[in-house]
């Protein structure tokens, strides 16, 4: 297995394990707020939606050989920013928390799965060439492919937490 397959096969394994566990929670649990914290599982997956969208335009912009065309976001708003990441979590909290689980749930998966299509389609030397692309200012595109990965563990990990504090335990 060469390492484009490595990176893909555990993000594939990261999607199953997501969806093994939120098909073992009703709509109710998914929608109520993780104590002490305002946000639920459905606004943890409109958040990682979110960030998944930054990446998907980063496979995409690399297929087309062109800069990447970013979501819009509030030009005010800045990940690099003292504290900016938060204020953009907290956007994304806001701009999302209306709507329904059956979207935040589509949306999330859809992208997942176009993530990984794209993250197929590009061959292994672009993937691993960290100068490949200027606009990664020094990554590699396997970096993000990792990265998306790292994300949706962490918050796989403290959702499992939580819900084994809670007795709530599931398998994953």
């Amino acid at each position: 297995m060469n390492m484009q397959e490595h990176i893909l096969a555990a993000l594939r394994e990261q999607f199953t394990r997501w969806e093994e566990l939120l098909a073992t929670m009703s709509e109710k649990q998914i929608t109520t707020a993780l104590l002490p914290s305002v946000w639920s599982t459905k606004d943890v997956m409109a958040h990682l939606r979110a960030w998944q969208q930054r990446s998907i335009a980063r496979l995409e912009a690399a297929q087309l050989d062109r800069e990447p065309e970013f979501p819009k976001w509030p030009p005010d708003l800045d990940a690099d920013s003292e504290g900016g990441v938060d204020r953009l979590n907290a956007w994304i909290y806001e701009a999302n928390r209306e709507l329904p689980w059956s979207t935040v749930h589509r949306n999330w998966s859809q992208g997942f799965l176009r993530f990984l299509d794209l993250g197929a389609q590009i061959s292994e030397q672009d993937l691993l060439d960290a100068g490949r692309y200027p606009w990664l200012h020094g990554h590699s595109l396997a970096f993000i492919l990792v990265a998306s990965y790292d994300h949706h563990r962490e918050h796989l990990d403290e959702l499992l937490a939580w819900l084994g504090d809670h007795g709530l335990a599931r398998s994953g």
